[in-house]
């Protein structure tokens, strides 16, 4: 039955009349984006709703003609102005939910503000917070009189970190840690670490050094930078080439023989010093002191997703008016001219965007929850483990899905998508340095694929009935498909890594890697999957519980039809379900496609900021009528 829908006025700005004529035919009546809205932000709505109303001010505005180290400027202003506004920002830190939160907003509003918060609140004084205080006061950088940076990586050493070669020898005499950089490849990389921004320190990682014996690698807080614009002595700063992430300060820091007091040594039960130099911990080895020291890394990854989040349901949202408010001929040679989005071509791709972006979300607030359970609870190390590897699983594939949604969008923008001011084309290249932040993603991916291979997580039988007597609309049969391939995959790598004749384990883990990271993928899906379909059936709205099964079916059966081959050669499909699944396809993606505006404006992007992308403020009625 049509239905007409007539647009608050603030909403009406941004989508043109479209007639029933226009677009494909409504398979039910539309969904009310309110009670979508709450399906994706009820759990944090008091946290969303400071973070969108904050961002969606002028002063977080795209500014067009900046040069990158204005910008750069620009952003750290910024991020003292979004300091004013966090209530307490030690319970933001403390909280992996509401930190969470905020990256979802911060990216659209500023890619390097986003990035150096991120730096600051979670790296930084995350790690101090996490580590023994000491009577240490943090009120400069809770206040934000200082900026603190987090130097890791080095330019020979990023994801092996625990080969980190920077040193902090104690000086017994002195009382004193001499923290150097011993050789060219131990340079700190990429961190913010330029005069721009005010003072900074940091908190370093380097080589615990006590009587010539190497304890491993700890952090040490660092001053940097000083009030009169100069950095201290033994501080070695020099800029490095720009890159087309987020504009941000990147340098490359060594440090020569410089001092630092003992209480600069960050320390907990897994490393502390006593007061006559003698080092005590609770974890026998190396890699547990440091994967200790950089705990932060995890919450890391957590904010890299919810970026990534945010950035992607932006695109989807700017994406799906435009092709409701931009106009083009309907090919039939008529001179008829409609919507781009009445044409399949232009957007079932969009359509199955936004499937990925719902479920990726939906994902995103079921591993944010676990992490924070755990955190809670104090858990044990198995809990922890399962939380870190399910974090480092969902920031590959929702940074991953969030390249690849967003590319789409920007492509179905045309030329205006590649204007920055129209709010795609940069959070899509900034998004490269969430891909690579916090641990890169192939690498966390491939630790993943090995615990998992090695028994972390173990693969589900495969149903007792017959694939012939399951439906392609059942959602249970779409899980246990992709539980199928989880389960074929995990056989194959551990068929592979079995092999005879390998020379090295490195020769066995690489016959058995390609299906093994194959394996990852498909549980990252399936657990996107499950996420969604449970967020499906506990909506108390009619409306909005058959779209989001809608969505279910197509974000699943898109990943299905793509290994159908697999799935056929397994016994898993039938070779009639695999020639059915276009057809089962194009039906969902025509369920789907006349809610779109409304699953988009339940991502619930501010009019304000809506209005600043210059491609969605052309000429439009007074109301939009849907029908």
């Amino acid at each position: 039955m049509a239905m007409i829908m007539m647009w608050r006025a603030e909403r009406s700005a941004t989508f043109p009349g479209v007639s029933t004529s226009q677009l494909p035919g409504l398979s039910a009546p539309l969904a009310t984006p309110d009670a979508l809205k709450r399906l994706l932000f009820d759990a944090q709505a008091e946290t969303h709703e400071l973070w969108r109303r904050l961002f969606s001010t002028p002063a977080f505005s795209f500014r067009e003609g900046l040069t990158h180290e204005q910008r750069t400027e620009l952003s750290y202003r910024r991020l003292r102005w979004l300091n004013a506004a966090i209530p307490d920002v030690r319970a933001l830190i403390r909280d992996p939910v509401a930190l969470s939160t905020l990256h979802e907003w911060a990216g659209v509003a500023d890619a390097g503000m986003a990035t150096i918060a991120s730096i600051h609140y979670n790296l930084f004084l995350g790690s101090l917070l996490d580590h023994d205080q000491g009577g240490r006061d943090l009120g400069p950088y809770l206040r934000m009189e200082k900026i603190g940076v987090f130097l890791t990586t080095e330019k020979g050493h990023g994801n092996d970190a625990t080969n980190l070669e920077t040193t902090a020898t104690l000086d017994r005499d002195a009382g004193q840690f001499v923290l150097t950089t011993p050789t060219p490849a131990a340079t700190k990389w990429m961190p913010n670490t330029s005069l721009i921004g005010g003072p900074k320190d940091a908190v370093v990682a380097a080589r615990l050094m006590i009587d010539n014996r190497d304890h491993g690698v700890f952090l040490f807080l660092t001053p940097l930078s000083d009030a009169s614009g100069r950095h201290l002595p033994g501080v070695d700063v020099r800029p490095l080439p720009e890159t087309v992430s987020a504009p941000v300060d990147h340098c490359a820091t060594s440090f020569h023989d410089v001092r630092l007091p003992l209480t600069a040594l960050l320390q907990g039960p897994h490393g502390r010093l006593s007061p006559t130099g003698e080092f005590s911990s609770d974890r026998g080895n190396a890699r547990k002191r440091f994967l200790r020291s950089v705990g932060r890394v995890t919450p890391g990854k957590l904010c890299m997703s919810a970026y990534s989040l945010g950035t992607m349901r932006h695109a989807m949202a700017v994406a799906v008016a435009y092709a409701h408010q931009r106009h083009t001929s309907d090919l039939t040679g008529g001179g008829k001219r409609v919507p781009l989005w009445a044409h399949r071509t232009h957007h079932a791709p969009l359509v199955e965007g936004l499937a990925t972006t719902y479920a990726a979300t939906l994902l995103q607030r079921r591993v944010v929850q676990q992490w924070s359970d755990v955190e809670q609870a104090g858990g044990g190390d198995a809990e922890r483990q399962d939380a870190e590897r399910m974090t480092a699983i969902a920031k590959s594939w929702i940074t991953w899905s969030a390249r690849e949604v967003m590319t789409t969008c920007r492509e179905r923008c045309g030329a205006q998508g590649l204007a920055l001011a129209n709010g795609i084309a940069g959070q899509l290249v900034a998004n490269e340095g969430t891909i690579t932040a916090e641990g890169d993603n192939l690498v966390v991916r491939l630790v993943a694929a090995a615990e998992m291979l090695m028994g972390a997580s173990v693969p589900r039988p495969h149903s007792a009935v017959p694939p012939g007597d399951r439906s392609l609309a059942d959602p249970e049969h779409l899980h246990d498909l992709l539980a199928d391939l989880e389960r074929i995959r995990y056989a194959r790598a551990r068929t592979r890594v079995r092999l005879p004749g390998a020379p090295s384990p490195l020769a066995r883990w690489n016959r058995a890697s390609a299906a093994a990271t194959s394996r990852v993928e498909a549980h990252a899906y399936r657990l996107a999957a499950e996420a969604l379909a449970d967020t499906a059936a506990r909506s108390d709205d009619p409306q909005a519980r058959l779209v989001l099964h809608d969505l279910h079916r197509l974000f699943v059966l898109g990943y299905v039809s793509r290994h159908s081959g697999e799935l056929l050669a397994h016994g898993r499909l039938t070779a009639d379900q695999v020639l059915r699944l276009p057809d089962e396809i194009e039906a969902a993606v025509d369920a789907i496609a006349p809610h779109a505006l409304m699953l988009t404006e339940a991502f619930d992007v501010p009019e304000e900021v809506r209005q600043r992308h210059p491609m969605l403020r052309s000429e439009v009625p007074e109301t939009a009528v849907l029908v």
